[in-house]
C-alpha cells in the first residue's frame, strides 16, 4: 500500500500525529478486525507498534506537556488541570505559560508546526505555527501567526466538540465529533501542504472525548458501530498522513498519552479524607471551605497533598509529623476495597516518581489505581463511591506509539518521544 512511494531528498523531518487517549489494545484488536488496514499495513512494511508508558499523572495535560518537552512533570512543572492558590485556597489553571521548560522544538531550533496539543493555550510566538488544543477558549489567542488564525476562522475551524451533547443527546454528540474530526483533518492537511517545517505535530482530540463518554461500547454494545465507523475514517487518516510523510523522506510516528479503560465505580477521595477524619470542609466552595485542622486534601486526579504548617495559609501538620502522616495515609488507602476488589494499585510518595527542581511543587502523595476504579477530586459528594455519566478513565499503562524509525528500548515513555525526535532528525541530518 505504502511500497510505490518515492522518497523525496531533503532536510531531515519528523510528523507526529497525537491520537488523544488511543490504546495500544484498542489498536491491535481494531487491525486484527480489519478496521484499520492502513495501520496494519504500516506496521508490516514500514514501522513498529508497540505499547508505551504515559506520565503521572496519567492526565493530558501532564502527559502532552511531557511529550513536548522531554522532560518529567518535576522538570515542567504540570501536575494536573487546576491547582490550588496556597493562601486563599482557590483554585487556579495553569496554562501553556505556566510550563517550566521550553518545548523540545524551541530549544533545539527546529521550525515546527505543532496543531491541537492540549495544554499549549494560549499560542506564543514561534519558529513556525502553533494552534492551541485543549483547555483553548479563544481561537485568536489559540493560534500564531495570525494569518493561520485568518484561514482557520474562514473554514470554521472547530477548538473542539461539545461534550454537553454526549449527555443530552448522544446521536448529536456523534454527528459534532466527526464534523470536528473533518475540520481537524481539513486544518491539519492544509497546514502540513502549505507550510514550512522540519517538525509537523497534528493532534487528534475526538477520540479522548467519545472514549470518555462510551468507551464501554468500543469492544461490543450498543453505540460499539459509531467506534467502528470512527477508527476506519482515523485509519484513512493516519493512512493519508503515513504515505505524505513517507513521501518527504520524514519519520513518522502516532502516539497516545494515556491508555483507556471501562469504569467499575468512579472514587470520590476527598469524601474518604472526610469519612476518615483527614479533611475537615466548612461548606464553602471547592477547598475554599478547608479547616485550619485538616490533614490532607485531594486534587484531581488522585493528588494528595499534605495540609503542612508554613505550605499553606492555614496549614496545621507539623514538619515533624509530615511522614508519620504520609505512611498512615499510605497503609489505609492500600486497604481501600470495593466489593471486595482493591481499589489502589500504588500508593507513590512525591520523589520516587517526580525528578527535577520543582517535585516539592507536586502531590505528596500519588494514587495509581487499578482499572476500573477512576479516581476523583470531587468535594461535594457525600458517598465515596459512585457513577456518573463517564464511561471510560485514563490508564498509565497501554498507551501507544507508532514509529518508522527503530525505537531500540524497552518500557518507553511519552517524555521519550522528543529525544528519539531528535536523535532521528539528527542522525537523518548526518550529525553524530
Amino acid at each position: 500500500m505504502f511500497s510505490f512511494l518515492k522518497k523525496k531528498k531533503s532536510s531531515p523531518k519528523a510528523v507526529v500525529l497525537g491520537l488523544d487517549g488511543v490504546p495500544y489494545s484498542l489498536l491491535m484488536e481494531y487491525m486484527s478486525k480489519g478496521i484499520m488496514p492502513q495501520l496494519s499495513e504500516l506496521c508490516s512494511s514500514h514501522g513498529r507498534l508497540m505499547p508505551m508508558r504515559s506520565t503521572l499523572p496519567e492526565i493530558s495535560s501532564v502527559a502532552w506537556s511531557s511529550f513536548i518537552t522531554g522532560k518529567n512533570p518535576g522538570q515542567h512543572g504540570i501536575f494536573g488541570f487546576m491547582e490550588i492558590d496556597r493562601q486563599s485556597y482557590n483554585y487556579t489553571f495553569p496554562n501553556f505559560q505556566s510550563l517550566k521548560e521550553r518545548p523540545v522544538w524551541e530549544r533545539e531550533g527546529i521550525k515546527t508546526v505543532a496543531v491541537n496539543i492540549p495544554q499549549t493555550y494560549p499560542a506564543a510566538p514561534m519558529n513556525g505555527v502553533m494552534v492551541s488544543g485543549f483547555v483553548a477558549i479563544d481561537l485568536k489567542k489559540a493560534t500564531y501567526p495570525e494569518r493561520v488564525y485568518n484561514y482557520l476562522n474562514g473554514i470554521g475551524y472547530r477548538i473542539d466538540v461539545n461534550v454537553r451533547l454526549a449527555q443530552e443527546n448522544p446521536e448529536a454528540f456523534f454527528n459534532d465529533i466527526f464534523e470536528t474530526f473533518e475540520k481537524r483533518k481539513e486544518a491539519i492537511e492544509y497546514l502540513f501542504n502549505n507550510e514550512e517545517w522540519q517538525l509537523f505535530i497534528g493532534t487528534v482530540t475526538e477520540t479522548d472525548r467519545l472514549h470518555h463518554f462510551f468507551f464501554n461500547s468500543s469492544r461490543e454494545g450498543k453505540y460499539y458501530p459509531v467506534f467502528e465507523r470512527f477508527y476506519s475514517e482515523l485509519d484513512s487518516f493516519i493512512g493519508s498522513m503515513a504515505k505524505k510523510a513517507i513521501n518527504e523522506g520524514a519519520v513518522f510516528m502516532t502516539c497516545s498519552d494515556h491508555g483507556f479503560t471501562t469504569i467499575d465505580s468512579e472514587v470520590y477521595l476527598n469524601r474518604w479524607l472526610v469519612e476518615k477524619g483527614y479533611l475537615s470542609l466548612n461548606g464553602t466552595d471547592g477547598l475554599q471551605g478547608i479547616a485550619p485542622e485538616s490533614r490532607a486534601f485531594c486534587l484531581d486526579p488522585s493528588r494528595i497533598y499534605i495540609h503542612t504548617e508554613g505550605r499553606y495559609g492555614r496549614g496545621s501538620v507539623k514538619r515533624g509529623d509530615y511522614e508519620k502522616v504520609r505512611a498512615g495515609l499510605k497503609e489505609e488507602l492500600n486497604s481501600l476495597e470495593f466489593d471486595g476488589h482493591k481499589v489502589i494499585k500504588e500508593v507513590y510518595f512525591k520523589e520516587e516518581i517526580f525528578k527535577g527542581a520543582l517535585t516539592e511543587n507536586g502531590p505528596d502523595i500519588y494514587l495509581l489505581p487499578n482499572y476500573g476504579f477512576d479516581l476523583k477530586g470531587a468535594v461535594n459528594r457525600d458517598k465515596v463511591f459512585g457513577t456518573s455519566h463517564f464511561k471510560g478513565m485514563h490508564t498509565y499503562d497501554d498507551a501507544h506509539l507508532f514509529s518508522t524509525v527503530p525505537v531500540n528500548r524497552d518500557g518507553i515513555k511519552i517524555e521519550d518521544i522528543a529525544e528519539i525526535i531528535c536523535s532521528s532528525l539528527r542522525s537523518n541530518s548526518g550529525k553524530s
